[in-house]
């Protein structure tokens, strides 16, 4: 076999190959083989008609098409190892040329990975916001807790900001009422925004069988977007009782024997979630610094690709679970689909781009991903998909998708190492070192994979 490569821009090659046609030679006993085993012919016994009668039944011409289309993958995959260039999806193949006996030659177009310089990166300089946890933090902290032991006891009164009513609905649009617009017990606690706009107007005054009607736009259902006629009936009203903020609540909300225990622990909780979220901010903020360091030809088929893989996902898995198309969420956005398409080609630009420079800095600075490392992301990855790990890992092995996993830590790794080389400062002015923080390469990972968007592991694929 001889081939060559073309470089017809920093992102695409094309392949000329050709092959000798003895070559071909365990293509056609596989072709022969194949085709004995899915025809009939009179007088020989099933898988034993010979070659010359399979020419004559059913033409050479068949037979040469089956071996050329089993023979491609093999010659295609020499030819680009020869050429030492790293494809990017498939390749347009186009036969130029095939004569029974003497030659079979080819061209394959495809994508492959831009050359990509990266250049000291040691000067990026990020700001991230101060881990400052405020008594008011920690006030609000003990407050929802305390919110959560509430308790409700009826009461013969007007309904007030804070009590749970428990109401009847009817929604009419037109005079109609709808067929999903009826409701009964339902349980709502005024104040909380959590119905329709108005209803608490509506029901705050009202005693136990008080009824009001109110005009609200409707957020889901049959009649969605529009606006409905509601009538609200009042069943029941109850008051909610907090418990006293004492010693005695500390030991019935939390292991804590004392109430100034349990503020110590909420702002122990509160500083670390900050400070997981400070390293967020750096590892995002010192990714976009680098992407501006970096010039990486676009792959034009490998950017038309992903930009129609996240448009399928979002129409697909994320609104299709919402019960809405993407006309009915563009209207929500308050986007056209035009600006819908130019924030979907950048977001894919840059997951592209990023993938390519943090893959780049995995191969140069020889970055490896030890089993530790990739189990803990495993398990990381399987408690976000609500999967257990075992169940997890199972899917990820029959999807083929264990190289994915490993791609996400190897890139993760890459960022920290540009993280650590980065001067990060916060809001005060203070250098923020974040070489303490254990979960720095999971971190990083998420962060990367946030920008670039890999494939969710499911069991329905």
């Amino acid at each position: 076999m001889k081939s060559a490569v073309e470089t017809l821009n920093p992102t695409r090659v094309r392949l000329t190959v050709e092959v000798p046609f003895e070559e071909l030679k365990d293509s056609l006993d596989a072709a022969y083989k194949k085709i004995n085993q899915q025809v009939t012919v009179k007088g020989f016994r099933k898988g034993k008609i010979p070659a010359r009668v399979i020419d004559q039944r059913f033409g050479r011409g068949a037979v040469l098409e089956e071996a050329v289309n089993d023979a491609l993958p093999k010659f295609y995959t020499e030819a680009v190892n020869e050429a030492e260039v790293n494809p990017l999806g498939q390749p347009e193949v186009d036969i130029t040329e095939l004569k029974d006996g003497e030659l079979l030659a080819f061209t394959a177009e495809v994508d492959v990975r831009p050359t990509i310089e990266i250049p000291d990166y040691s000067g990026i300089e990020v700001t991230v916001d101060a881990v400052e946890v405020t008594d008011e933090d920690v006030e609000k902290s003990v407050e929802q807790l305390r919110e959560r032991f509430a308790s409700t006891s009826p009461v013969e009164r007007a309904a007030q900001d804070g009590d749970v009513v428990t109401i009847d609905l009817e929604a009419k649009v037109d005079g109609e009422v709808l067929p999903d617009g009826v409701a009964g017990d339902v349980s709502y606690t005024i104040g909380s925004g959590e119905l329709l706009d108005g209803i608490d107007e509506a029901v705050k005054g009202l005693e136990a069988g008080g009824e009001a009607t109110f005009t609200s736009q409707l957020k889901g259902g049959s009649a969605e977007g529009k606006d409905a006629e509601v009538t609200v009936k009042v069943t029941t009203v109850a008051a909610r009782e907090l418990p006293e903020l004492d010693d005695e609540f500390a030991q019935l909300a939390s292991e804590f024997d004392t109430l100034d225990e349990l503020k110590a622990d909420s702002r122990k909780r509160l500083e670390n979630m900050k400070q997981f979220d400070q390293a967020t901010q750096a590892q995002e903020r010192v990714l976009d610094e680098l992407l501006k360091l970096v010039e990486v030809p676009m792959p034009e088929k490998l950017l038309e690709d992903e930009i129609n893989t996240r448009k399928h996902n979002l129409e697909h898995h994320q609104l299709g679970q919402m019960g809405i198309d993407l006309a009915k969420y563009l209207e929500i956005q308050g986007k056209t689909e035009e600006e819908f398409l130019a924030e979907t080609q950048e977001q894919a630009e840059k997951g592209i781009k990023t993938q390519f420079i943090l893959d780049e800095l995995v191969n140069r600075e020889k970055l490896d991903v030890s089993r530790e490392e990739l189990t803990e992301h495993l398990f990381r990855r399987a408690a976000s998909s609500g999967m257990s790990p075992d169940q997890f890992a199972q899917v990820v092995a029959q999807q083929g998708q264990v190289p994915m996993l490993v791609g996400e830590v190897a890139r993760g790794k890459a960022l920290a190492v540009v993280v650590e080389a980065a001067k990060v400062v916060d809001t005060n002015g203070e250098v923020v070192d974040l070489s303490d923080d254990e979960d720095e390469v999971e971190t990083a990972a998420e962060a990367v994979e946030a920008v670039t968007g890999e494939a969710e592991v499911s069991e329905d694929k």
